[in-house]
């Protein structure tokens, strides 16, 4: 288990150091000039030099990646050329934010996906396994600002039960954010569910056709005992990468209903800093999204391998 282990975390410092490439690489090709969009139009030539040298601009590309990696990596992630404030602070007080809203919406569709999932692959074919799949697709059919507005027509203009605006104030408390976070946490759920329920679904329906599957049911086991304390173990497994996927999107990704409710979270942070070309925080935002990805796929690797000891012997 041990070995699996360091295998597994070297190729996530791999990634990070070839995503780390990227994404320098990438903020250099921009259409636009940094010192332009701080300073404007009307800059002298000589103020932009000024400019772009304070920046570090004027050093070789590969002098400018490995200072910028090195700096990361100690915590030092710059000053925002547009806002003038401390990157890493602004970052991670939007990354808290992020996992408000992620933890909110995470526990809203995966455990509910599972269970549906799993009564849809034993009920397969009848008119419950139906309803589950036409509800849950036609819900990750419409785009994610269509199921945010309805969401707000119903619950807002109609019912006055939830705020449309999830503007929160920064260092909200979790409690004290939790009403502003229901609505963009049910919007991103609906869209999310389907996955989680046609995925399991179709692992569950896979494994309950095994031997050791019929030996149960033989030994007079319960169907509920068999599918859930047997069945989920090994049926899980694709979930397993659907949902370690949906965690980084969950904190970076969801640009459009953070737009929609007006929440700040990472996803609005990184659609700011393209718009102003704020170099220091495109990169920041972007390899702290990559980290989430790589360390979420980390522990859908661990989890893998709990669920199937064959795997930690690869």
């Amino acid at each position: 288990m041990a070995w699996f282990v360091l295998r597994r975390l070297a190729l996530v410092v791999l990634t990070v150091i070839l995503s780390s490439i990227l994404v320098f690489g990438a903020t250099h090709v921009l259409p636009g000039d940094v010192a332009t969009m701080v300073l404007g139009r009307e800059a002298t030539q000589q103020a932009r030099d000024n400019l772009r040298k304070e920046l570090g601009l004027d050093r070789p590309l590969v002098v400018q990646y490995g200072s910028w990696l090195s700096d990361f990596a100690k915590g030092d992630w710059g000053t925002s050329t547009s806002t003038g404030e401390d990157v890493r602070t602004v970052t991670l007080q939007r990354l808290r934010n992020s996992g408000m809203l992620a933890l909110v919406a995470f526990l809203m569709y995966v455990p509910l996906g599972i269970f549906l999932g799993a009564v849809a692959a034993w009920r397969r074919n009848s008119a419950v396994d139906q309803v589950i799949s036409v509800v849950s697709l036609a819900f990750i059919g419409l785009p994610e600002f269509v199921t945010a507005v309805f969401l707000i027509l119903l619950f807002w203009s109609t019912l006055h039960w939830l705020p449309p605006s999830s503007d929160i104030a920064p260092g909200t408390s979790f409690a004290g954010a939790f009403r502003s976070l229901i609505l963009p946490g049910l919007s991103v759920a609906l869209t999310s569910l389907a996955y989680v329920i046609r995925m399991t679904r179709a692992g569950t329906i896979e494994t309950l056709d095994t031997d050791y599957v019929r030996t149960a049911y033989l030994k007079g086991l319960s169907t509920p005992r068999v599918l859930f304390a047997h069945v989920l173990r090994n049926s899980l497994l694709p979930t397993v990468t659907v949902v370690a996927a949906g965690v980084g999107w969950l904190m970076g990704g969801l640009i459009i209903t953070e737009s929609v409710f007006g929440y700040p979270g990472l996803g609005r942070l990184v659609l700011f800093a393209v718009q102003r070309r704020d170099i220091p925080l495109i990169q920041a935002t972007t390899m702290l999204i990559v980290v989430i990805f790589a360390v979420a796929n980390l522990a859908a690797d661990l989890i893998y391998g709990l669920l199937n000891p064959r795997i930690r012997l690869r």
